[in-house]
């Protein structure tokens, strides 16, 4: 068995339910990172630094493997975050309806006994259905999807937005690449079974 503290650098309630799949005990802490993009930053090294640096904010204290992630939602190349209300969620949806768009996902895990750094990006992208004014309105006041990127739950009601879905780990459109993480884990000696 390992000697690693596992923590998630994360305060999301739904990175703390993918993490638990995995039947591994856990701390988490808020990383507090100012997740303002820098000038002319693309979605990709955005999610890759903002991981790290989440990853990287606590003092941890020794033997302690630390997971930072984070996501973005691109829309006609354009970086969407959380909506944070009911007007601009459902100008998001609009703004998806009956398009492709894709999301990347930065996961980072540091060690902090070697200081060594592993990271991953994931990709995923979801298509839209064509959906009227009144469909996502409904939705919107149904599942309140203020606090997450793109304005939906895919966990929940927000599959049925949906006319596809493509990529390598489901779990990395909620917000946590586990078959990446898994993958990370193993290579610092750690494993869910």
């Amino acid at each position: 068995m390992n000697h690693y503290r596992l923590i998630l650098a994360s305060t999301s309630s739904y990175r703390a339910e993918l993490l638990d799949k995995l039947g591994l005990d856990y701390e988490t802490y808020s990383p507090n990172v100012d997740e303002t993009p820098c000038e002319n930053e693309d979605a990709k090294s955005l999610v890759m630094r903002l991981a790290q640096a989440k990853a990287k904010a606590g003092n941890n204290g020794p033997n302690a493997l630390v997971i930072g992630s984070d996501q973005v939602c691109v829309i006609d190349g354009n970086i969407i975050g959380k909506p944070g209300d009911r007007e601009t969620a459902i100008a998001q949806l609009q703004a998806q309806s009956n398009k492709t768009i894709h999301f990347y996902t930065g996961l980072a895990l540091f060690n902090t006994e070697t200081r060594q750094c592993q990271t991953r990006l994931d990709t995923f992208s979801v298509t839209f259905r064509a959906l009227s004014e009144e469909q996502i309105t409904r939705y919107v006041d149904i599942e309140q999807p203020y606090f997450c990127a793109g304005s939906f739950k895919s966990e929940g009601l927000g599959i049925a937005l949906f006319s596809k879905l493509s990529g390598k780990d489901p779990n990395t459109l909620v917000g946590l690449p586990l078959i990446d993480l898994v993958d990370m884990l193993a290579n610092e000696g750690v494993h869910p079974f």
